[in-house]
């Protein structure tokens, strides 16, 4: 079972996120919180595996619950839930590691997905997200996109291919069927793309390959 702590300061929302989440039969909602505060302590003390929080609450918001749960909890991973689709906070989130992003108007579909792919260690945001992270990001200046574009130069073309599908929002599924290859082929492909890029999740290699610019 994937264990959940879920923290929104309205009642009727952790109700039925909690409705949500138990019914897909593999997550169970271990503890609940109306502050990022009570989040930190009810996730380290239940020793959750997923944290999934709104971005505004009390006491302490969602991104620095997040923060702080990084640090006391490291192999704990936060899905960050927020009703704004244009939160400026969204890129300051996927910066630091957070490992998903998803707006409240969701599905009941995408928010299970989103907790699944978390436990996996994967960074879950829909395409929808995943685009308004990107076009938060500013044009890069010529140092930061010569900086970054070095980066992406030292994988391999197949690689390349991978690493730029995986910047349109695409799933590794997704990315298989583009390329004719395997959904598990396709995921070692990330890992050692992560791992040359030195991103620890695969929103931080789409932020770089928005950062060096469009490609020759």
């Amino acid at each position: 079972m994937i264990k959940v702590l879920v923290a929104d300061d309205e009642p009727l929302i952790t109700a039925g996120i909690r409705t949500v989440l138990e019914s897909a039969g593999d997550i169970e909602v271990v503890a609940e919180a109306a502050d990022g505060r009570a989040a930190v302590e009810g996730a380290i003390r239940h020793r959750a595996d997923v944290a999934l929080v709104d971005i505004n609450m009390p006491v302490l918001d969602g991104l620095g619950a997040a923060e702080e749960l990084r640090r006391r909890m490291p192999g704990l991973r936060t899905v960050v839930l927020t009703a704004f689709g244009a939160e400026p906070n969204v890129l300051r989130a996927v910066q630091n590691g957070v490992a998903g992003f998803v707006l409240k108007n969701c599905t009941p579909d995408e928010l299970i997905r989103a907790v699944r792919a978390a436990h996996r260690g994967d960074a879950y945001l829909s395409p929808a997200v995943t685009r308004t992270v990107l076009d938060m990001v500013t044009p890069a200046e010529a140092l930061r996109r010569k900086e970054a574009a070095d980066r992406l130069a030292a994988l391999a073309p197949r690689e390349s291919e991978v690493v730029g599908l995986l910047a349109e929002g695409l799933s590794n599924a997704e990315i298989g069927r583009r390329l004719y290859m395997s959904e598990t082929t396709i995921k070692t492909y990330v890992s050692r793309i992560l791992a040359k890029l030195g991103c620890s999740n695969r929103v931080q290699a789409a932020l770089l390959v928005r950062d060096a610019g469009p490609r020759g």
